[in-house]
């Protein structure tokens, strides 16, 4: 080794210059993470067999909930475009204040990438044909996307990640950007906005339900409204004749009424029924931890990298020196 001690002062300065020039123009990701913990409906959190499950990492009360998507299943809602679409109108902040945008602009025209990946783009246009625009519609479709949507709903898919620990239940959101400040705003918006999908599915069924009654409410009040004015037009109008076939109709006539009453009354029970049960079935949900800003920068690790990249360097010289010597 110190015979051909020239060639480790050839490779390693020369690996450090190239492996510095590589790292740092990757530029730097931050990451933050949100856990929060939704109401679940939970038949068998207080049974044995419940508890004996849990213990193994199996819960035994997703399986058995009356909700079609368990809590299970949330990480999976990163994979549909509708959902992704709807983070597109967030606005963000970076930490110097130089962006101040929707995070759609942000994704599409102010992410950072290394210089080589404008020389790759540059050659991959000349091999490609022309790019689809999308439907071709005024009305967004998100799953007709033109290719810079689909561009940015694939980065935000790469950028947030929901997981679920099967036991407790707990959901975490992990989201990596460029921005400090912007990965911590996208990490709330995120959260938020998962907590609004799961109350607007909870609730779809008991708010369908609150606007039917609603409506047939409405109706009934009018039908009503209609049979007293009837009713109280006809008895001041007959007030002082005393035949009894005006007395029959009148006493029909208030009997009627007393039932578009009683319809009436009964639907506006119904509708406050309705009501409750969308307060019943909205979940509550408890921030387990709050997104931070991050401090320090999560990747790459530019040191380690190139301290790796001198090793490998060093040793691959070795042995290539080890193998001149066997030969000789």
């Amino acid at each position: 080794m110190k015979k051909h001690r020239r060639l480790y002062l050839i490779v390693l300065p020369i690996t450090l210059v190239l492996s510095a020039i590589y790292i740092y123009s990757i530029p730097r990701i931050y990451g933050t993470q949100a856990k929060v913990a939704p109401e679940t409906e939970n038949p068998n959190s207080k049974s044995a067999l419940g508890s004996l499950a849990s213990s193994f990492g199996f819960d035994l009360s997703n399986m058995q909930s009356t909700d079609a998507i368990t809590p299970l299943l949330y990480p999976e809602l990163m994979d549909d475009n509708g959902f992704v679409s709807g983070l597109f109108n967030i606005r963000v902040k970076s930490k110097d204040g130089k962006i101040d945008e929707t995070y759609y602009e942000y994704m599409l025209k102010d992410q950072k990438n290394p210089w080589w990946s404008v020389i790759t783009g540059a050659v991959a246009k000349l091999f490609k044909g022309k790019a689809e625009t999308g439907n071709g519609n005024s009305k967004f479709d998100p799953y007709y996307l033109s290719k810079d949507c689909d561009d940015v709903v694939g980065a935000m898919k790469g950028a947030i990640k929901f997981s679920v620990d099967k036991k407790t239940g707990v959901i975490t959101i992990d989201v990596k950007d460029q921005d400090p400040l912007i990965c911590k705003t996208i990490a709330d918006s995120v959260r938020q906005h998962l907590q609004d999908f799961i109350t607007r599915y909870r609730t779809r069924k008991a708010c369908a339900d609150y606007e039917y009654y609603k409506k047939l409410t409405i109706e009934a009040k009018e039908i009503y409204e209609r049979s007293r004015q009837k009713y109280g037009s006809y008895a001041d109008a007959n007030m002082d004749i005393l035949l009894e076939s005006f007395k029959s109709k009148q006493n029909d006539l208030e009997n009627d009424m007393q039932l578009k009453y009683n319809a009436y009354s009964t639907m506006n029970n119904q509708l406050q029924a309705a009501k409750a049960k969308i307060q019943e079935r909205t979940p509550a949900f408890t921030l387990i931890k709050g997104a931070a800003v991050p401090l320090k920068p999560e990747s790459p690790k530019r040191m380690m990298f190139i301290f790796v990249m001198l090793l490998l360097a060093f040793s691959g010289t070795t042995v290539y020196i080890m193998k001149i010597i066997v030969k000789d």
